[in-house]
């Protein structure tokens, strides 16, 4: 008898879940208990807001089901994460917590997400591969573009060490936004290249019809994102009600189903409310007309999804009333543990802007050189060097516009191959494959964005942008996501990213957009390293520096100097290294210091020689080499034995790195000058096309010379 009872419940229970699409009752009612938390903790923080225990606000509020349906799909620690501010409810499914929320709410020193260093509702958690968020909008796409293509990396590329624990082969990786931010240029390059490259991405835009205030047929054509996307090959579509959790759920399951058969990437279209407004800095009364208020509050998911189990007969309206009542109380709880944690310590504020544990200016960086060989260029070295940490670390990716021998790698028997404008990477594909050295599209925010995801699982991607005039379409990705990542993460997440960039003028007729320099503009960013070798051997050291540590770094290589004869040198072996912040005497010289770098090295001495043949006058060269972090000992102990001092560099006067320099040499070093510092540098204009007009624009050796002159006789 028993047993035909314990048949027919099973049976009442299969005919139960189809009537639920699918879920048990137990499952209906955790996800309509993951949604009411998730408005509750928005109601608690605006509360906290309010008491000035938490400083900002933004909720997740009308979103919550599709949220919940994604959660319930994909697979906490096994796909990856890059949700938006609004995805509350996605992340309490997954396993973040209500404490968790609110410790970053009132930024405390136990916010397991960033130690109190980014905004509340950017949730990060690395047990759980959720990817600890910036503010920018859209950013975040090209980041899970990058790491679901280190997957697919992991999988073909044999000789990683234990590849198979660093993947999985139906992995799937998340990303979401709001219908205004597929404006951006990321979300379209994103898409694009997934497309392309078959990359195994699901894309939620979560379609609430503001952004901000402005509504969403201003926003894009048609008012319609998936309707715009649908002619993109291999992209699966999907839309949905997402204030109603079945209909998510089935279009959630549809896209995750095609991206784990690898079939490409998915995107749903969910199309939701906000009852609140944008954030608490915002009062959506003002451009939301009450009709329209009054219509999204008719959607709203909780009502919904309650009227849907108490209509079924999951529960009563009494035991939804006593779940809530029991999430108050936890929420409440939560709050007031997370209001009486303590605050991080002021003393630990510059903690995580570059690595804690891998210190590239340290002694283990300051390798002998072995040199062999003959006098190579900057070229020969640089690409020498890739060679040798290309086959030390199989884990080393490269991509950028043009940089591969050839795309389409059966022309390879036929064709001597591109390898970058300049040839620098030339050879590379053919060596180590196309798996490893591969093209990027013209879409430098792209390459950027991708290679921030790849190093964020693991990967060490060395990409070029192929002129530093078109590095700005990146500069989002480089200033608010590369160089912020580690801090904003409170550690947690790191992207150790090479940005390989030919830089600076002297071409005659490179004009203004393949001549300009600016690195001035990129020390402007904690976190990033900068440096800019000025000849062979130093080329070498300083790349295999910044591929080994652990911090992103812009590494600067000027067009002019990659293939004069002055700056060869003999290839110093593959162990060599450089310790960033460590500049190099290129002179000696007792009675002006010449502090410069790049082209202007070359230039300075040939002033120097010229002052001390013509004046007497002996001038040392100091080449900094690292801007970010620079010698700051070595130079003051010039300025102390010279007391005199010229800063020579190509970039515009003003503004210029140079300035940095001479501010701080003067608050510091003031009582040791006796003469004012001179600076040497490019007129405040871009670059002319004309050699004439160039050559007064940029600084010559007469220009280091005169300066030279006048400080030595002040």
């Amino acid at each position: 008898m028993k047993s035909a009872v314990a048949s027919g419940d099973r049976q009442a229970a299969k005919v139960a879940e189809a009537a639920f699409n699918g879920l048990s009752r137990d499952q209906v009612l955790d996800a309509y208990r993951t949604i009411v938390l998730s408005r509750k903790i928005d109601d608690k923080e605006i509360q906290l807001k309010n008491q000035s225990q938490a400083f900002f606000q933004i909720s997740g509020a009308g979103h919550e089901a599709i949220l919940v349906a994604v959660g319930m799909t994909l697979r906490p620690g096994y796909d990856w994460f890059h949700p938006y501010y609004r995805d509350r409810a996605l992340c309490l499914q997954l396993g973040v917590t209500a404490l968790d929320m609110l410790l970053a709410s009132v930024g405390a020193d136990a916010d397991p997400s960033n130690a109190g260093r980014q905004m509340p509702s950017h949730w990060g958690n690395k047990s759980l591969n959720i990817v600890a968020g910036s503010s920018c909008t859209a950013t975040q796409v090209l980041h899970a573009v990058g790491m679901a293509e280190a997957g697919t990396l992991y999988s073909r590329i044999e000789q990683i060490a234990n590849r198979e624990t660093l993947f999985h082969a139906d992995e799937i990786v998340y990303t979401s936004l709001g219908e205004g931010s597929t404006s951006e240029g990321e979300f379209w390059e994103a898409v694009s290249v997934s497309c392309t490259r078959h990359i195994p991405v699901l894309f939620l835009v979560e379609d609430n019809g503001y952004a901000i205030s402005t509504p969403v047929e201003v926003e894009m054509p048609g008012g319609d994102i998936s309707k715009l996307l649908r002619s993109f090959p291999g992209l699966h579509i999907e839309t949905a009600d997402g204030t109603d959790l079945f209909d998510s759920l089935r279009a959630v399951r549809a896209a995750a189903d095609y991206v784990r058969a690898r079939k490409g990437p998915a995107l749903v279209h969910a199309h939701v409310i906000r009852p609140y407004s944008h954030s608490l800095s915002d009062d959506e009364r003002l451009y939301k007309t009450a009709a329209e208020r009054e219509a999204e509050a008719k959607r709203d998911p909780i009502g919904r999804l309650a009227t849907f189990i108490t209509t079924n007969g999951l529960a009563t309206a009494a035991d939804l009333a006593s779940l809530e009542a029991d999430l108050d109380r936890e929420v409440s709880l939560a709050a007031e543990q997370a209001v009486a944690a303590p605050k991080p310590s002021k003393n630990t504020v510059t903690q995580f802007v570059y690595s804690p544990t891998v210190d590239p200016t340290s002694a283990a960086f300051d390798t002998p050189a072995t040199p062999h060989g003959k006098p190579e260029t900057m070229v020969d070295a640089i690409n020498e060097t890739l060679k040798d940490e290309m086959a030390r670390n199989p884990r080393i990716i490269m991509f950028g516009e043009d940089i591969a021998d050839a795309s389409r790698a059966e022309a390879l028997k036929e064709v001597k191959g591109k390898g970058g404008v300049f040839k620098v990477t030339h050879g590379l594909q053919r060596i180590y494959g196309s798996d490893r050295v591969f093209n990027a599209p013209i879409a430098e925010a792209g390459i950027v964005g991708r290679a921030i995801g790849m190093a964020m699982r693991g990967l060490k991607p060395v990409v070029e942008i192929q002129f530093f005039d078109y590095i700005w379409p990146a500069m989002m990705q480089i200033r608010d996501e590369m160089s912020m990542l580690r801090y904003r993460s409170g550690n947690h997440w790191t992207c150790p990213v090479v940005m390989r960039v030919p830089i600076g003028g002297y071409l005659r007729g490179g004009g203004p957009y393949h001549s300009q320099s600016g690195e001035s503009i990129f020390a402007h960013c904690p976190g990033l390293r900068v440096v800019y070798p000025s000849n062979a051997v130093d080329a070498a050291g300083l790349l295999r520096t910044a591929i080994r540590c652990d911090d992103p770094v812009l590494y600067l290589e000027h067009k002019h100097l990659y293939r004069q004869t002055y700056n060869k040198g003999e290839y110093p072996g593959a162990d060599f290294m450089i310790p960033f912040g460590k500049g190099a005497i290129r002179r000696e010289g007792s009675d002006v210091v010449v502090l410069t770098w790049g082209a202007l090295v070359q230039r300075s001495l040939l002033a120097a020689q010229q002052a001390a043949e013509r004046d007497g006058i002996e001038a040392a060269v100091f080449d900094l080499r690292s801007i970010m972090p620079f010698d700051w000992e070595a130079i003051s102990a010039l300025v102390k034995r010279t007391n005199r001092v010229v800063i020579a560099h190509e970039d515009t006067l003003t503004c210029g790195f140079g300035a940095e320099l001479a501010a701080r040499i003067a608050d510091e070093l003031f009582p040791y000058l006796d003469a004012p510092i001179r600076r040497v540098a490019a007129l405040d204009t871009p670059v002319a096309y004309s050699p004439d007009l160039e050559e007064a624009i940029l600084p010559q050796t007469s220009d280091v010379l005169a300066a030279i002159r006048a400080v030595a006789k002040f």
